[in-house]
């Protein structure tokens, strides 16, 4: 038997994982494995190589699994959208060239949708579950990673808030779901976050800028003091309506490209600070006004980009991405596709129906009343409510 392994879309945390778990699944079980490089732009284009690279154990010892991004390579191509009608013919014909007899496949909801339409062709693929946005039904490997990474960030960037009295607002991926902002910012204890399933009311975000930076300036005995925001990029104001910049574009699967929350973020706050006569009397008894010059709290956007996709996968990330990809050999080697990996379980391997595992999940809105009841600020007014949780008394799941 014969495989081709593939990623595709975004790079992230724990690819290089799924892409060594397969290899070693593949070598365990007498099945030989071989690299389709550039995603599904190489896959296409399958029937014009001359040769592919087969990653037996040798080959696999010269990558690490704990390096973020893929062996494999990565393209951002959608089948459907190919102007060809002989697509499928041509991608069939290039699996036969190379006796490949089905695909392991690790990417997110775009790359799922593509591994739906392949499967209706009756190509076979495996999807191992992999996007950093975290909003498959499923846990997608690039997860941890990213989080880790912005929590890091986050906390380093308070240092530099501190120092110059400043208001710092990071800016991060995720797109219309706002799980990389939500847990990267509660894990560094940021004091808002902002993120799409909360559409932001900036005169409430401000009033809580204010009320908390001034006590902390006020407060200490050098004066010093800041407030951290993270915001997603993916964010949406009072009225629901998406902050984008237009001229930024859309990609190969027709999504807006996100950009400029961050900065939006910088100029709805620098405006009520120049229109606050209260901001005045602060910056005069904290003794920072210098007229001209220094009269309100500056407040700066960072955008760490895609530094929260490279550098090392977190440890989480290796061991998910190592099941995913053994798994989803284990699975074709059984004949079963057209699915996504979910989990493994002891001896038990968890899929469920790709087109069913793309669909796209956002964080639930009682665990942002939970960590809002906390102190944190989502961007909108507090409400003083009692929340009603269900007590439950368990056995907790084994993890590790």
């Amino acid at each position: 038997m014969n495989l081709g392994i593939i990623t595709s879309g975004g790079d992230c945390g724990g690819l290089n994982a799924v892409v060594k778990g397969a290899s070693r699944m593949a070598s365990s079980l007498g099945i030989k494995l071989f690299v389709i490089p550039n995603g599904y732009a190489g896959l296409y284009n399958l029937v014009e190589f001359d040769s592919l690279v087969e990653l037996n154990k040798l080959r696999a010892d010269e990558f690490s699994a704990v390096l973020a991004g893929s062996e494999a390579g990565h393209s951002r191509v959608k089948i459907k959208k190919i102007n060809d009608e002989n697509k499928y013919n041509r991608i069939k014909e290039g699996l036969k060239k190379f006796n490949i007899d089905g695909l392991v496949i690790s990417g997110g909801d775009d790359t799922g949708s593509v591994i739906v339409d392949l499967s209706n062709q009756g190509i076979k693929c495996v999807h191992a579950p992999k996007t950093m946005d975290l909003d498959l039904q499923t846990y997608s490997v690039g997860g941890d990673s990213t989080v880790n990474r912005i929590s890091d960030f986050v906390f380093d960037l308070k240092t530099t808030g501190i120092t110059h009295n400043r208001v710092i607002v990071v800016e991060v991926f995720g797109r219309n779901a706002g799980h990389t902002a939500f847990r990267g910012g509660v894990g560094a204890e940021a004091d808002a976050i902002l993120i799409p399933e909360v559409p932001t009311d900036f005169d409430a975000l401000y009033l809580d800028v204010k009320e908390k930076l001034c006590s902390r300036i006020k407060n200490s005995d050098v004066k010093k003091g800041t407030y951290m925001i993270v915001v997603a990029e993916g964010l949406c104001d009072a009225s629901g309506k998406e902050i984008v910049d237009e001229s930024a574009g859309v990609d190969a699967f027709g999504h807006k490209k996100l950009a400029g929350a961050g900065k939006y973020v910088c100029q709805e706050l620098d405006k009520r600070f120049k229109n606050d006569p209260e901001i005045l009397d602060f910056m005069k008894e904290t003794k920072m006004y210098v007229k001209g010059l220094y009269e309100t709290p500056e407040v700066r956007e960072v955008r760490p980009g895609h530094l929260v996709r490279c550098g090392k996968s977190s440890a989480f990330d290796v061991n998910f991405g190592l099941e995913a990809g053994g798994a989803s050999v284990m699975l074709l080697k059984n004949g079963i596709f057209g699915v996504t990996i979910v989990d493994v379980k002891g001896d038990n391997i968890r899929y469920m129906k790709t087109e069913d595992a793309i669909k796209q999940r956002h964080v639930d809105e009682s665990l942002i009343a939970f960590y809002e009841k906390m102190g944190f600020c989502f961007g909108r007014k507090k409400v003083n409510k009692d929340m009603k949780f269900t007590l439950i008394n368990t056995m907790p799941e084994r993890h590790l």
